[in-house]
């Protein structure tokens, strides 16, 4: 998982997956039926894992302001975390892709879909159907712009920073 978290899906060989797994190229194929099959395999690890984007951290809010700030605070922290690969495998393992690989682009573009809806469920309690989605969609490509930065080398404090803008946005918004 770390390495396509590390180098995307195309910045990894077989090669690259069975050094690091240990085992030969036919066992790979045996086990996930290609590269792409274990790379959904990862995708589906990191999003049940380390990569999920705990949208119940909304929780306590009792402003739609303090519902993204809970929500971004928890992405920024999800994208820098000492002991974990920067930013987000989802958000950056296959921002471009090689016409081959479109099946794959789609499956991540779908899985962006999905936490998007996500937020905007979580956002549902203080915002209308309509706001809250509209929102999800801005938050969600403040989110992905948040992972790409951290990959690029963003302090968390920098990043931290993001969050006040469109917090305070959000607020404004909202008066």
């Amino acid at each position: 998982m770390r390495l396509f978290w590390r180098h995307g899906y195309e910045g990894v060989s077989v090669g690259d997956l069975t050094k690091a797994i240990g085992i030969a190229p036919p066992s790979l194929y045996s086990a996930f039926g290609s590269k792409a099959g274990l790379y959904r395999e990862a995708l589906d690890r990191y999003e049940h894992g380390l990569g999920s984007v705990d949208v119940t951290a909304i929780g306590p809010a009792v402003t739609l302001a303090e519902a993204v700030r809970r929500l971004l605070e928890t992405a920024v922290g999800a994208v820098t975390h000492p002991d974990r690969e920067r930013g987000c495998m989802v958000s950056s393992g296959m921002i471009a892709c090689h016409p081959d690989n479109a099946a794959l682009a789609r499956d991540l573009a779908a899985r962006r879909d999905a936490l998007r809806e996500r937020i905007a469920q979580a956002l549902r309690p203080f915002a209308e159907v309509e706001e809250a989605s509209r929102l999800a969609r801005h938050l969600a490509a403040v989110m992905q712009g948040v992972s790409i930065q951290a990959r690029d080398g963003a302090t968390r404090a920098e990043l931290q920073e993001i969050v006040e803008d469109v917090v305070a946005g959000v607020a404004a918004r909202s008066r």
